[in-house]
């Protein structure tokens, strides 16, 4: 009898982005907390971590070029 836990399917690449978002505001309930810690996979994490701060820094880039000619 097999008694492991199945194991929980992960994340897509939405969820993950949606979760690092969040983060960035650093808003998050503590069961939205552990679901993400059960189901994000870490290199999917850093991956949309870099891709949300290179979005952060373009569009703050854009702003200033907008508001300073």
């Amino acid at each position: 009898m097999n008694t492991e836990p199945a194991p929980r399917p992960r994340a897509g690449f939405l969820a993950t982005m949606k979760a690092v978002l969040w983060s960035f505001i650093g808003i998050r309930r503590r069961r939205d907390y552990r679901q993400d810690a059960e189901s994000l996979d870490p290199r999917a994490v850093v991956v949309a971590g870099v891709l949300g701060g290179v979005i952060f820094v373009l569009v703050l880039v854009a702003v200033v070029n907008w508001i300073v000619p």
